[in-house]
């Protein structure tokens, strides 16, 4: 069937002003401004590593760790699509002490995502209650959202055929049930404390002051970025424990930019292919048309 050449330029041409569009005109209004919403404190200094808060975020999230791809493992050796939250190991030596430091990993669940803001169809999204969520029926399956993590928290399901972004939920789900998070719930020691953000950042603060020897003068997620959900406190300097180093700033318009001029890619590629189906239909198809005549008809009558 011959492509009709008005037609065809309609399409590319709509294809590619949609994707091309800066990502704030197509979405305008998806991501209101939410208030900071729940939280969790995770004081380190508590921590013994029992595993539990992995266990239970596995099982609620029907998760199989030992099945997590090779080729996720290799990217990251600690989170993974089947793996979306574990406690870390550091020893570290600090003013002439050891220290043993379990580290509970997990995404941050930002005030301002830069994942959210990558995504250029709105699979991401963030709650009121915090929580940063995933739609796999939006999915496209881009990736933006990995390249735009500070924290390189968002992974994805290589060795599946419909692959998806998987990672912490924060367990909205549980949240809109009324219950806290699988992990704080089953803490034993008192390491994960769940509540208003505020409320939480009030209370690291008194556990700071109340005993300055056994903390860093800092909590972590308070301000990094624009702040985030989860909240650290800890006995040695973050930087030591692996925490990446930030400003205040978020990160959204870079991630927005990612969004922006990588769509725009997007788009050229698409306009390239479907210009290049073009073309090769033309070139078929013509000399069909021009075949008849060429033979001349007018001997055959």
């Amino acid at each position: 069937m011959e492509l009709d050449r008005r037609k065809f330029l309609r399409v590319c041409g709509a294809t590619a002003g949609t994707l091309m569009l800066p990502r704030g005109l197509v979405y305008a209004g998806t991501q209101p401004e939410l208030p900071p919403g729940a939280g969790m404190l995770c004081d380190l200094t508590r921590c013994i590593g029992c595993g539990y808060c992995q266990r239970a975020c596995c099982e609620w999230n029907q998760l199989n760790p030992s099945e997590a791809s090779a080729t996720a493992k290799e990217l990251d050796c600690g989170l993974s699509a089947e793996l979306w939250t574990f406690p870390e190991l550091r020893e570290i030596e600090e003013d002439g002490k050891q220290f043993r430091v379990f580290v509970k990993r997990q995404c941050m669940h930002c005030l301002e995502p830069a994942c959210v803001s990558a995504c250029p169809v709105g699979a991401l999204s963030r709650l009121e209650n915090g929580a940063v969520t995933y739609d796999e029926s939006k999915c496209i399956g881009c990736r933006y959202c990995m390249v735009a993590c500070p924290y390189s928290v968002p992974k994805f399901e290589w060795d599946e055929r419909l692959p998806r972004i998987r990672k912490c939920t924060f367990c909205a789900d549980r949240q809109a049930q009324g219950m806290e998070p699988a992990c704080s719930a089953a803490c034993p020691t008192g390491t994960l404390t769940f509540g208003k953000r505020d409320e939480l950042i009030a209370e690291a603060k008194a556990r700071i002051q109340a005993d300055p020897a056994n903390y860093v003068s800092h909590i972590y997620g308070q301000d990094e970025l624009g702040g985030s959900s989860w909240l650290y406190l800890s006995p040695v300097p973050f930087e030591k424990l692996g925490f990446p180093e930030f400003k205040t700033e978020p990160v959204t318009g870079l991630s927005e930019a990612v969004a922006t001029y990588g769509t725009a890619g997007v788009a050229a590629s698409v306009a390239a292919m479907l210009g290049g189906f073009y073309w090769l239909n033309h070139r078929k198809s013509e000399p069909e048309l021009q075949e008849p005549a060429s033979k001349g008809e007018g001997a055959e009558q």
